[in-house]
């Protein structure tokens, strides 16, 4: 009799192999990272919204949101992660989606903590009007914590603070090597000026929405992308159980999981990520399911530290 427990030991293993490599985000040049998957509600588990797109060493930062550099530094090989372009000294790229606070309120910390750690060229930000003078403001009320820095006792360079600030409106705003970025106008209720962004590198297009209720601009920059990175909230948690006038707001603002359902069976994205979610009551699997009654593609619900 034949001995069959080495052949399907062998069999067993290669399957496991292949499925560990299978998961999105593993393979390639191109990893998308969910640095915080939250909105203004001050949760633990979820910091406030920013998405690294990490193409071989280099990080695009969109987004500033609360933890941003924390959630950033967690995953570089000082704290057990894989990815030294997070690395807070690394971290030289910002595209901002706009202004809202929730997504900016870790600007000063992007701004400030990487010097501190070493950074030794200026923050390249890419962002809506009133970007460059938020920088401005954050630097004067920083001004005695750079002054110190630079001419106290502990030794800092006289680059790693300074900011470049590009406005920009829509079209390509940033190219180098390994990527080419287009701004997008998405409509945000009545903010003057809301991006997404479309990052295309050497083997991936990757779509972040920003704030967003459903837009005909964004499915045209979004079609056919490997990851679409997308806000949304509970359908039946804002019907049922917020007042008339936050019904009102979220239906300006923001996309409720129907709407990006329709969204997602019109531009097929390979992966569907969700963010920036408003749960309200509900459990991942309750999203999942509302957004399955319209489209039967590949979603899944954006974790912190998550890799796709």
């Amino acid at each position: 009799m034949k001995n069959t427990l080495f052949p399907a030991l062998v069999l067993f293993v290669l399957l496991g192999a292949m499925a560990i490599q299978a998961q999105p985000g593993m393979n390639g040049r191109t990893h998308v990272i969910m640095l915080g998957s939250g909105n203004p509600n001050p949760d633990p588990e979820n910091a406030g919204p920013a998405v690294a797109v990490v193409v071989d060493d280099q990080a695009y930062i969109v987004d500033a949101g609360a933890g941003v550099v924390r959630r950033a530094s967690a995953m570089s090989p000082r704290y057990g992660g894989q990815f030294a372009a997070l690395a807070a000294r690394n971290l030289t790229r910002l595209f901002l989606t706009h202004l809202h606070s929730d997504h900016t309120v870790g600007l000063a910390d992007l701004i400030l903590t990487p010097w501190v750690m070493g950074r030794a060229q200026p923050l390249r930000i890419v962002g809506p009007e009133g970007t460059a003078d938020m920088v401005h403001h954050i630097h004067e009320a920083y001004e005695a914590d750079i002054h110190y820095r630079l001419y106290g006792e502990e030794p800092a360079n006289d680059i790693g603070w300074r900011v470049d600030a590009q406005e920009v409106d829509e079209g390509v705003v940033y190219e180098d090597s390994l990527v080419r970025v287009e701004a997008f106008r998405v409509p945000h209720g009545s903010w003057p000026t809301a991006f997404g962004y479309r990052f295309t590198t050497p083997d991936r297009v990757v779509v972040i929405s920003g704030d967003s209720r459903p837009s005909e601009n964004l499915e045209r920059y979004a079609r056919d992308a490997d990851v679409l990175v997308h806000e949304v909230y509970y359908t039946k948690g804002l019907e049922e159980g917020r007042r008339h006038a936050w019904r009102s707001y979220h239906h300006a603002h923001h996309t409720s999981t129907h709407e990006l359902g329709a969204i997602a069976a019109r531009v097929r994205p390979k992966l569907l990520v969700l963010y920036h979610v408003l749960y309200w009551g509900a459990a991942e699997q309750d999203l999942l399911d509302e957004i399955s009654t319209v489209y039967d593609g590949n979603v899944v619900v954006g974790k912190d530290k998550g890799i796709y």
